[in-house]
């Protein structure tokens, strides 16, 4: 069974900066695309940015030239880097990964537990 553990959230002042973490685990051999997703009360879930094994890149309009994803693949860990963070940016952050590749078979709809930013002065 696959496990996606993020960390790094936290309450940041508008303007100021967070990284995100999150780590897969569970038998991993590997993992093609990763991505984050944010979850805003009353909103529904949406995508923030994705990044294959390549090192391919993809992100949503709103955060383009303020976040960057990056990845380690020996690790098993993909990165969001936020930087002049908005009020808006306020979210529930999930990591996700569609496809992870186990010892056992594939894994499909991998999804973490989520970490909370909070953008507030």
């Amino acid at each position: 069974q696959v496990r996606l553990v993020e960390s790094g959230g936290g309450l940041v002042q508008p303007g100021g900066s967070l990284r995100l973490s999150c780590a897969a685990s569970g038998s991993v051999v590997k993992i093609n695309t990763m991505g984050w997703y944010r979850q805003a009360p009353g909103n529904q879930r949406e995508l923030v940015a994705t990044i294959t094994s390549g090192g391919s890149t993809n992100y949503a309009d709103s955060v383009k030239g303020r976040f960057t994803i990056s990845r380690d693949n020996a690790k098993n860990t993909v990165y969001l880097q936020m930087d002049s963070l908005k009020p808006e940016d306020t979210a529930v952050y999930y990591c996700n990964a569609p496809v992870v590749l186990t010892t056992t078979g594939p894994s499909f709809a991998s999804w973490g537990q989520g970490t909370q930013v909070t953008v507030s002065s």
